[in-house]
């Protein structure tokens, strides 16, 4: 009996794009609505989620997203940047991150493993492309997703401005080293 659980690369085309701004603007909102401005939630789902600028990433060589079906419902993604420079002093040459810009699940789904299942699969795709690091941005007060990237070994280095609206916050740089490199 095969699982009801599919992770997928997303396909660069103008429906998976729809699928994906839709996604973002519903996950994003369970996550983020209760403690935010509306005026400033609203503004920044205008300016991340709309399908031409989802089908943009889908198509730039630099951005892979994972997505994540339940039963055939689309019910989370992760969106992985190569050659991320995220917490990386401006002198370092060395050193190959790739970077999660987001790991989002429907609020429904939360806690029942999809998020650990995409985090495994963001891993081996970084393990496998030669990097030696994964890096990520976490907003402070977001508590369960950092006791979640902790739960995966990625530890704090820094921190970093994140614009929502007009609010600026204080998201925190968590990394975590490959083994080997």
């Amino acid at each position: 009996m095969s699982s009801p659980l599919r992770i997928s690369i997303a396909k660069a085309n103008a429906a998976t794009a729809t699928r994906l701004a839709n996604l973002g603007r519903q996950t994003f909102t369970e996550t983020f609505a209760a403690d935010n401005k509306p005026s400033d939630l609203a503004a920044y789902l205008h300016e991340t989620y709309q399908p031409e600028l989802q089908l943009a990433q889908l198509q730039n060589p630099q951005c892979t997203y994972l997505l994540t079906e339940m039963q055939g419902q689309l019910v989370g993604y992760l969106q992985l940047w190569k050659d991320s420079r995220l917490g990386l002093s401006p002198d370092d040459t060395i050193t190959k991150q790739l970077e999660i810009k987001q790991l989002y699940i429907v609020e429904d789904w939360v806690g029942t493993g999809l998020g650990a299942a995409l985090m495994r699969r963001a891993l081996e795709i970084a393990q496998a492309s030669g990097v030696s690091a994964v890096v990520l941005g976490v907003w402070e007060n977001n508590h369960r997703a950092k006791a979640f990237y902790q739960r995966f070994g990625f530890r704090e280095v820094g921190e970093t401005a994140f614009k929502l609206g007009e609010d600026v916050q204080r998201d925190l740089i968590y990394r975590k080293g490959l083994a080997g490199r």
